[in-house]
């Protein structure tokens, strides 16, 4: 602890040490002084104190610091920490820092405050390496550490969690099945726990918000579709109103018992049988929606009214689940008969019920199989009926027949018509279409006998009757109309333009020679002429 080397330098001389005669040397010795384990750890401090909230587990509470004069790092410093009484339960641990060689008390079980609030432990220090001989321990190697628990909100939680109750299905609405409650943790808190429903798939109960009791608000009915082997389960919801409130949930399981509550059924619901007996039977059987002893075996029954049903069929029984149907007389016309059947279950007290099935009778070759046209008298049509509805087949393909031929007739008319028209007559092919202006004198070569009105009517007279150009005046009677009223003119447009000579010679005539005002008396259509060749202003 005080020198860890020694470094000595030796001098060696001949001729006895003589040193004017002798000979001499030097050499240098290191000598280490090797540490043993003479200094017990001794706590800083006799006591340490902490804290942990309650269910807090991995959380250190509390640092013991020691010291010890040997060499750092080695066995004979490293410290080791043991708690030697007040964990009997063993809800800490004390791991060491092997940078500062501290001891680091840390919970390893969460602790609960309603069951401890505080912890007094006697903690142990020691090295790795045992303590040199005749070096007793300090009695500062030992220290106290007082651990404080703090209260925190806990969840209220279901003592019996998954809870299961047996009951008859059927029971009446308002029935109070059991007390599904919570127990919230916090004794020392005062708090109160209200409950509600988390899940119920078929909204079939009821739970009390203040003391958890719970009844049914529908008819509990086993054969529903939200039962799982007899079993409805439903989850309720326990919250209390801490500081954050804390909430835990539960599970109710409900084991549903089988009463008879369902008649059974008939199946099949539809057969077909010949129309002679001995050569085929309907094999029938039941269906019942609840479980043994409330299902088979079934009894089957033909009704006494109407007579006739006992009359024509009868039923033989093969076992407790099958009967078979057949025909009683030799001979039963073909047709859909609906045969009705009483099925009566098993159960205490037995349920019974009368199902109809529809039986096909048709006539059967010798396999007893139904013919094709058994088939088709099975399906209730009779002989007048089937006539009937092929006259309406052969109507309607001869409707549609005739509306094809009407169309080709027409489109045909359509076509020969417009052959008729004479296309030089048709007043479209003398109108071309250009897209430059006139050219004076160029364009004075044409015809004005087009544009006069025609003084007689033969070309009209003599034509096909029915057939004229578009732009003639029809021949005969025609409805009369009303003649809108239009501003006379001076002439048809041939005698304006004889009048005037030509196009040319208006568009030659610049200079204002002929006097064109009385354009414009003539209408709005002959102002622009009016304007160019009257003396109008120029555009």
């Amino acid at each position: 602890q005080k020198v860890q080397q020694y470094i000595v330098i030796v001098q060696a001389t001949d001729m006895e040490g003589n040193l004017n005669y002798g000979l001499s040397n030097t050499a240098t010795a290191i000598i280490t002084v090797t540490d043993v384990n003479d200094n017990p750890p001794e706590f800083t401090t006799s006591t340490y104190s902490g804290e942990v909230p309650e269910n807090r587990v991995e959380v250190v509470v509390a640092n013991l610091t020691v010291m010890d004069r040997d060499q750092p790092h080695s066995p004979n410093w490293n410290a080791i920490y043991r708690i030697i009484s007040g964990d009997p339960s063993g809800h800490f641990t004390i791991r060491t820092d092997p940078v500062t060689n501290e001891g680091m008390v840390t919970v390893v079980k969460a602790v609960d405050y309603e069951m401890n609030r505080a912890f007094m432990l006697t903690v142990m220090v020691s090295n790795q390496a045992p303590l040199a001989s005749g070096i007793q321990m300090s009695f500062q190697s030992t220290a106290g550490v007082t651990i404080s628990v703090t209260d925190v909100n806990e969840a209220p939680y279901f003592p019996t969690n998954h809870k299961l109750i047996r009951l008859e299905e059927g029971v009446p609405t308002g029935t109070v099945l059991t007390t599904f409650s919570a127990v919230d943790p916090d004794r020392f808190m005062q708090q109160a726990v209200r409950y509600s429903k988390l899940s119920d798939p078929a909204n079939w109960l009821n739970i009390n918000a203040t003391n958890g009791q719970i009844t049914t608000a529908a008819v509990l009915d086993r054969e529903s579709d939200y039962i799982k082997n007899n079993v409805y389960e439903a989850t309720f919801l326990a919250a209390d109103n801490g500081i954050p409130p804390a909430s835990g949930t539960g599970t109710l399981q409900i084991y549903l018992i089988d009463i008879n509550d369902n008649a059974p059924e008939l199946l099949p619901k539809e057969a077909q049988i010949c129309e002679k007996p001995n050569l085929n039977v309907i094999n029938i059987t039941a269906a019942d929606a609840d479980i043994d002893p409330n299902v088979g075996p079934f009894v089957f029954e033909l009704p006494s009214v109407p007579s006739a049903v006992r009359k024509n069929w009868t039923i033989t029984r093969l076992n407790g689940d099958y009967a078979q149907l057949s025909l009683r007389i030799m001979y039963l016309e073909a047709g859909v008969y609906d045969v009705p059947i009483i099925v009566t279950d098993s159960g205490n007290p037995p349920l019974y019920n009368t199902s109809v099935i529809k039986v096909k009778v048709c006539p059967c070759d010798e396999n007893g199989d139904c013919t094709t046209i058994g088939a088709v008298a099975a399906a209730g049509l009779g002989t007048g009926a089937i006539i009937a509805i092929l006259i309406c087949i052969i109507i309607l393909l001869t409707m549609v027949l005739l509306f094809v031929v009407w169309m080709k007739r027409r489109e045909k008319e359509r076509h020969t018509k417009q052959l008729l028209i004479d296309p030089e007559d048709d007043v479209r092919d003398n109108i071309l279409k250009y897209d430059e202006e006139g050219g004076g004198e160029e364009d004075q070569d044409y015809d004005l006998s087009q544009l006069q009105q025609p003084e007689t009517m033969d070309h009209v007279l003599n034509k096909t009757p029915g057939v004229r150009r578009v732009d003639e005046r029809p021949i005969g009677a025609e409805p009369q109309y009303p003649i809108r009223p239009v501003i006379p003119h001076p002439g048809d447009i041939g005698d304006f333009i004889n009048e005037v000579c030509s196009i040319g010679s208006l568009t030659s005539s610049s200079s204002g020679d002929q006097d064109y005002d009385y354009l414009n008396d003539w209408g709005p259509r002959f102002k622009k002429l009016a304007d160019m060749y009257g003396g109008g202003e120029e555009d």
